[in-house]
């Protein structure tokens, strides 16, 4: 892979607000839930950006992380630390894809580049983030860690009508749309005729 250079004018702009994006603080809180989540066998990272990209790059962690979350039959069957980079590459495709069946949305998926070459680490934050509150609204027994570390997604609360209230609903007025109480057609004259203004001696 061809080594990238600094960049310059618009390209530095662009960089600058999307590396301002990246958060310290939950960069703290997804260390500490991946280490719960997947136990300490995977180690720390070194403190900052770096360190967090570092840890997460060759797929291996990340790999962990999302067989974790199933009780039987992991998604990802073989993976192993490599220093060949199509092979890392390789291994985090592995969990975009597996992320993605879980249930993580396709706007919160980072493209493997964001993270492989620190291209928006924020995006991965914002990926690791999607899958713990699906972790935790799944409340299948498979989330370690703090329940208040993820937000529980809406949950579908169906409601059945019967025909007779849906019938009633009908004859309802929204107030959006107004009121008709206390509508009066008093001193109101026909649709096209002139109001007749006659002075009065």
């Amino acid at each position: 892979m061809a080594n990238v250079g600094p960049s310059f004018g618009l390209s530095r702009e662009v960089q600058s607000k999307i590396d301002k994006k990246y958060d310290p603080e939950l960069e703290e809180k997804l260390v500490e839930w991946i280490v719960a989540q997947c136990g300490p066998g995977v180690g720390r990272p070194e403190p900052a950006k770096i360190g967090f990209q570092n840890w997460l790059k060759n797929g291996v962690v990340l790999s962990e992380l999302i067989n974790s979350l199933y009780a039987t039959n992991p998604p990802i069957k073989n993976f192993k630390s490599s220093t060949m980079v199509f092979k890392q590459m390789e291994q985090i495709s592995l969990f975009l894809k597996a992320a993605e069946n879980y249930g993580v949305t396709k706007t919160d998926i980072f493209q493997t580049v964001d993270l492989f070459e620190g291209k928006d680490l924020a995006a991965v934050q914002r990926t690791l983030m999607a899958l713990g509150n699906l972790a935790v609204t799944k409340n299948n027994g498979c989330y370690k860690g703090d329940p208040n570390w993820f937000h529980r997604k809406a949950q579908e609360n169906r409601r059945d009508f019967s025909e007779e209230q849906l019938t009633d609903g009908k004859n309802v007025i929204g107030l959006q749309m107004g009121t008709n109480r206390g509508a009066s057609q008093a001193g109101m004259t026909g649709y096209g005729r002139p109001r007749q203004i006659i002075n009065k001696p």
